[in-house]
């Protein structure tokens, strides 16, 4: 098929522009170093999963590893109308299915490919708490295979549109940032390590925020619709019988609690109310600012300060949560490198206690210092700094008690009067970088000017 090329003039000079992506990696002169970061970024991911997962051994439920399975085993095994109803062969109280029907379907596919090749691990009722060899590795295999078909296709789009409008961009700063989001620690920890398929949902957003800057809004809106019927219904999004939070969170809630006491306070209706208000007034202002000057690089703030908002005020939130505003920082981590690096190191921290239960700690020291060797690599732009809202000395302290506490956690026993006191003093020290952090891109997204573009599609009409 022949390609299609177009041409434009800028400055007297002729350049170039390709609707196809792969030539325009190899007119960059990047495709082979595309293809050296994406092998080395699976070779990662194979290593993590050569270690433990949620709930490895520790019967009756096990944990995340056993949910996935388990769902594989209902979808396979069951009539389509049965998958989210309580029965006698499908008991709801063991990792009843309660993920949107696109995450069944998933399931189901994995299902099908891991009976194909084991079918004692999905097996109705016997294989509950399979943990076979063959079994293992097949699950991960499944986890591996989504994120090349969906993650790493929807980075590749999204880099290619970027950069495409960006005629004076050096390939050495492409793939610096084809780097720091496919080699993204915490992402790889949770879904390689912990064992979960937020690649999936994480990377049909990443296409829809691609659809989005080029132009394409029927394409992202199906990309964005599939992202939101893979994970979030409401009553997963808002468990809530189990309280406003039921593990240590870097969030407000969480955190607050040690001086509030919000679930002795309050009535679960209150706090429906409270939370539904602190998350909707905190990322107004972000909206209201794409309102009244949309642009491609406000709605990337924009999703940054909405996912902020959710993370931190929304109701029963989770550790891994930080992932939906860790994306749209990647996304701009060229614009906002330190911001990046300040938002993945805490958003490891948050989640040390987790991955230390998991067995994990590891390929979690292995990891950060592979993403800061990464962050800190040459590129070709001299004017990358870093935040000057950071001073220097500040930052360098806070990395200081955040090796301390890590000691710490490992080395020591709290007392026996609080036991969940570190995680506690961790949970405090995330949530005020956060919330630092917060503040920081709210200002920075009011601060950007109106899109020449969109002024121009105005006057059209």
């Amino acid at each position: 098929m022949e390609k299609r090329r177009g041409r434009k003039v800028m400055k007297d000079k002729e350049e170039v522009v390709d609707d196809d992506p792969w030539w325009w990696l190899v007119h960059k002169g990047i495709a082979a170093s595309f293809l050296c970061i994406a092998m080395f970024a699976l070779l990662v991911r194979v290593a993590v999963s050569l270690h433990p997962y949620s709930g490895a051994g520790n019967p009756p439920k096990y944990g995340d590893f056993e949910a996935q399975r388990h769902w594989m085993e209902i979808t396979l095994n069951m009539p389509v109308e049965e998958w989210y109803l309580n029965s006698t062969t499908n008991d709801l109280s063991y990792w009843g299915l309660d993920y949107p029907p696109l995450t069944a379907y998933q399931s189901y596919v994995h299902g099908l490919f891991i009976r194909f090749f084991h079918p004692e691990s999905v097996s109705l009722f016997t294989s509950r708490g399979h943990e076979s060899y063959i079994g293992k590795i097949l699950m991960r295999w499944t986890v591996l295979s989504s994120d090349a078909l969906v993650f790493f296709p929807a980075v590749f789009y999204f880099v290619f549109v970027y950069y495409s409008g960006r005629p004076h961009g050096q390939k050495t700063d492409i793939a610096w940032h084809i780097a720091i989001m496919l080699l993204s620690p915490c992402l790889i920890l949770i879904d390689h390590g912990h064992f979960q398929y937020n690649c999936i949902s994480l990377g049909l957003t990443v296409g829809a925020v691609a659809a989005v800057h080029s132009n394409k809004e029927l394409v992202a809106c199906f990309l964005f619709s599939l992202a939101l019927n893979h994970k979030q219904v409401l009553r997963r999004l808002a468990p809530f019988e189990r309280g406003i939070y039921e593990d240590y969170v870097a969030n407000f809630w969480c955190t607050t609690s040690v001086f509030i006491k919000w679930k002795r306070m309050f009535t679960t209706q209150s706090l429906k109310l409270l939370s539904l208000g602190a998350t909707v007034s905190t990322c107004l202002p972000s909206m209201l600012q794409q309102i009244w000057a949309p642009s491609n690089q406000g709605f990337l703030y924009g999703l940054l300060n909405s996912a902020f908002s959710f993370y931190m005020f929304s109701f029963q939130v989770h550790e891994k949560s930080i992932l939906l505003p860790l994306l749209p920082a990647s996304l701009l981590a060229l614009e906002e490198p330190f911001l990046l690096k300040w938002i993945t190191l805490h958003a490891l921290f948050s989640m040390f206690p987790l991955l230390c239960r998991d067995g994990l700690i590891l390929p979690y020291i292995a990891l950060s210092v592979l993403f800061t060797l990464v962050y800190h690599a040459p590129t070709g732009r001299q004017d990358r700094k870093e935040a000057p809202s950071f001073n220097s000395f500040v930052t360098t302290i806070i990395v200081l008690c955040s090796v301390v506490l890590h000691i710490v956690y490992l080395t020591m026993h709290p007392p026996r009067r609080y036991p969940f006191l570190f995680e506690a003093v961790i949970m405090l020290l995330c949530f005020s970088q956060f919330m630092v952090l917060c503040f920081y891109t709210n200002a920075k997204q009011w601060m950007l000017k109106r899109s020449v573009f969109v002024d121009k599609e105005k006057k059209l009409l």
